[in-house]
């Protein structure tokens, strides 16, 4: 099948996919703990039967039932050798059960092992493994690809790319976004929209994690950004425990209610998820019968994103600044850092020029004595991990670029793309593959244009290459080309005619490099301050600058301002703000302010905005905020809160030698430190990369003092924790995260891993001596395992406490079951296992 045969059938009507198929295998016999994948090729009838049943009901697209058919999933069955048997046979079952009456669509999850730099599976790995669960789909026939339930939008990246890799048939991806309208990793729908649609994907979509009345507000925000069919599958309600069983309790007739609602929302593709039947498939069938498909509308055609955020670039909207400063050119102090493979500063100058109002930053690592390609690499984990902002890939070598684009887990701006022979030849068919946008440079292997016409002639036949590449002017930002006025008293009106002409009359956005204008000449900032407002006058969209530059940035917020364009009133008053506190900042640390005007320092001296929450009193009394903002301004401290794991273990032997005594690190700074992280975590600030790059910072900390936290007999006997994934289930990256934030707070942690039964985890409590049992779940075929641990718990009348997790289970669950804690992320499962012991 083509995309655009797909297309077709999704204009025609909405089209139906099929509904759970775990839970409903489990009702025909299939335990749980066993590999599903196994079981099916042992009992394919009851496949069979099943999806005979969705078709029945009218399933357009059956999802083939190889959810864990990679070979990393498969691993944890011992079963990695036989990945192509089990893709091809399931594949085959699926086929006999459609019998040319409904597609086929090859499934495929998220691996269970982190992407870098959250976990340690490398990129060119998971795409690896990606490609041959695709290639063995692909060979056995199926129809299309749903890439499904994902958490991790590089790594939902990572698989699209992966099977484009294999072929051309039609690739479906859908994430799962909690309740908050995020997914675990921070991504919201509208930069999942932006990113999917960018690198490929044919349809975008949602399921799993909630009923269909939470997932309507998403779909519907998905729609105001796609060009592509969207698809929903939510779950039959939130799980409830019933009599000693989990069940979805939504019936098909009101499940099937929702379906008029998410086709008006612009869902193309309707089905279930957990919990749901043939029945539910068939009234929602019955029920959107007869309605026309809603065709995609994006009203927002020019976005760049990062992993979290996505960036609107607008003809018309706010002026934008492209942040310059992480390149090495004239910065001794960087180049020297790059030698040594750190990049401290590259991560302050990210965070830095966030802070000061940058929307995109520009990443170059051009200089001599270093691989530039790994360090570009290496920079732009780094700078995700601590900037939400989208980046502008800067390099003159296509080898860098490439490996930059395919790592990069948002959508990039390619700095740039020109005429010059291998430029144009090679650069825009990445730009295409990667769904970038780019900056189109005018000029030629000739060199600079020679006139105004010859520049608009440059920018003509680029645009013609990018549209024969299948590249449209939303994704094109022209640069103005600016050359300096010393050398050239036309520079400035040449650039300025650029600037009106792509805009009036061929409708582009563009951007100009600022500074070069004033080259040579003396006090810059007037010239640079003029022209800048002079561009601005005729349409410029955005300038590659430095957002330190107060006259730059408060001339930009101002033209906006004057331009009567939206929140700019706001937008410059904030500006303001801004720029005297940091004029106090200035004059307090020469010593020229009165006393008195401290709380300005403390909040300059924690940096990013996430730093400033960081020295701001958190939820406990006066004075514990006065000890977070103290605390804030030690390298150990900001170590831990921006995660940075290389180097800490360098900053505990300074403060070492300065005197301070281990335990005093420990709970002066480095328990302040991860508290506040939780406290980020909380308000949405931080997400789960950061949380865990925190923890493991704080982790290699705490390694280097522990020897002398037990030299000094500084080490309290904490009590012991048992944690453990249960029966039945692989997931565990929820649970390694609250293992390690438990350990960093002294607590003595055994942990067991996944697949753990009761009866081993009762019996590790009992020789541990455990005071708390942890039980993590993901599935919902798994959770009522957390019972068997509490009855058998009860059973032997132990003095134990157990908390429970995971994405399904609830506080209602907890109570039900009798479990005396639940946590919904690691960070409160520290304030729980807290709670619990003290009281």
């Amino acid at each position: 099948m083509t995309r655009e045969e797909l297309y077709k059938r999704i204009e025609e009507r909405p089209l139906i996919l099929d509904g759970a198929t775990g839970s409903n295998l489990q009702k025909a016999g299939m335990p749980t703990g066993v590999c599903p994948e196994l079981w099916i090729m042992e009992h394919e009838e009851a496949l069979i039967r099943l999806q005979e049943e969705y078709v029945e009901a009218g399933t357009d697209i059956l999802y083939a039932p190889t959810f864990s058919g990679n070979r990393e999933k498969l691993k944890e069955y011992g079963l990695s050798d036989r990945t192509e048997e089990i893709n091809k046979r399931l594949v085959t079952i699926s086929k006999k059960a459609a019998k040319d009456r409904a597609l086929v669509a090859g499934d495929m999850t998220m691996t269970g092992v982190a992407l870098e730099p959250v976990g340690p599976m490398k990129l060119e790995e998971l795409i690896d493994i990606y490609k041959e669960q695709a290639r063995c789909l692909f060979e056995a026939g199926v129809d299309l690809f749903v890439v499904e339930t994902m958490m991790s939008l590089a790594e939902t990246r990572a698989a699209v790319i992966a099977i484009r890799e294999v072929c051309d048939l039609p690739v479906m991806a859908s994430m799962t976004f909690q309740e908050d309208g995020r997914t675990l990793y921070g991504t919201d729908p509208v930069t999942a929209v932006v990113v999917l649609q960018s690198i490929g994907a044919d349809v975008i979509g949602v399921n799993c994690s909630t009923g269909p009345e939470q997932m309507l507000p998403v779909v519907r925000k998905m729609k105001e950004y796609a060009d592509v069919p969207l698809l929903v599958k939510p779950n039959a309600g939130l799980p409830e425990l019933v009599e000693g069983e989990t069940i979805y309790p939504m019936s098909a007739e009101e499940f099937a209610s929702f379906g008029p609602a998410f086709v008006e929302a612009g869902a193309g593709l309707l089905g279930g998820c957990c919990g749901t039947t043939p029945e539910h498939i068939a009234q929602l069938a019955g029920r959107v019968r007869g309605l026309a498909t809603v065709p995609p509308e994006n009203r927002h055609p020019i976005m760049l994103a990062s992993e979290r955020k996505s960036q609107e670039i607008l003809p018309d909207g706010p002026f934008l600044i492209i942040g310059e400063r992480i390149n090495p050119t004239g910065k001794k102090r960087l180049q020297q850092e790059l030698r040594e493979g750190r990049l401290d500063l590259v991560e302050e100058m990210a965070e830095e020029q966030e802070e000061l109002g940058a929307h995109i930053l520009d990443i170059n690592m051009g200089t001599n004595g270093i691989d530039e390609k790994e360090m570009m690499l290496k920079a732009i984990q780094k700078v995700s991990m601590v900037s939400d902002l989208p980046l502008c890939i800067d390099t003159s070598y296509v080898e860098v670029m490439e490996a930059a684009l395919r790592a990069y887990p948002g959508r990039a701006l390619v700095n740039s793309v020109s005429m010059e022979k291998e430029k144009v030849e090679k650069l825009l068919p990445l730009v295409r593959k990667y769904g970038a946008m780019f900056i189109l440079l005018p000029l030629s292997d000739k060199g600079l244009p020679k006139s105004p016409e010859e520049k608009k002639e440059l920018i003509h036949q680029l645009l013609a290459r990018a549209e024969a590449c299948g590249i449209g002017k939303n994704r094109i930002i022209v640069d103005g080309l600016v050359t300096t006025v010393g050398a050239n008293k036309q520079a400035a009106l040449e650039t300025l005619e650029t600037i009106r002409y792509c805009k009036e009359e061929l409708g582009l956005c563009t951007a100009v490099g600022l500074s070069n204008i004033s080259f040579g000449l003396p006090e810059r900032s007037y010239v640079n301050g003029a022209f800048a407002a002079m561009a601005i006058q005729n349409g410029l969209t955005m300038a590659i600058a430095n957002p330190s530059n107060d006259l730059l940035m408060g001339l930009a917020c101002a033209a906006d301002l004057l331009k009567d364009k939206p929140q700019a009133d706001e937008t410059y008053i904030t500006r303001v703000q801004q720029i005297k506190e940091r004029q106090t900042f200035a004059a307090h640390t020469s010593g020229n302010v009165p006393a008195g005007a401290g709380a300005t320092e403390q909040q300059m001296a924690a940096g990013t905005g996430r730093q400033q929450a960081a020295s701001e009193a958190s939820s406990g009394t006066p004075d514990s905020g006065a000890k977070t903002a103290a605390s804030a301004q030690t390298p150990v401290f900001e170590a831990v809160l921006k995660g940075r794991k290389n180097g800490i273990v360098e900053k505990v032997q300074e403060e070492l030698a300065r005197g301070t005594a281990a335990k005093d690190i420990l709970d002066g700074q480095l328990i302040p430190a991860i508290n506040e992280v939780g406290r980020l975590f909380d308000i949405q600030a931080y997400f789960l990369p950061q949380l865990i790059a925190s923890a493991n910072a704080m982790k290699e900390a705490i390694g280097y003092l522990e020897p002398l936290l037990q030299e000094g007999g500084d080490t309290d006997e904490k009590p012991v924790i048992v944690i453990a994934t249960v029966e039945g289930d692989i997931h565990d990256i929820g649970k390694n995260l609250v293992a390690l934030m438990l350990k960093n707070y002294g607590y003595q942690v055994y942990d067991l891993g996944k697949d753990v039964p009761a009866e081993k985890i009762i019996a590790a409590a009992e020789e541990y001596g455990a005071s708390i049992i942890a039980l993590s779940a993901l599935m919902t075929t798994t959770m009522m395992r957390m019972k068997d641990t509490i009855r058998l718990r009860n059973e032997k009348k132990m003095d134990v406490r157990v908390i429970i997790g995971g994405a399904v289970t609830t506080q209602s669950f907890a109570d039900e079951i009798g479990a005396d804690g639940y946590s919904k992320d690691a960070a409160e499962a520290v304030k729980l296992v807290q709670s619990l012991l003290d009281a």
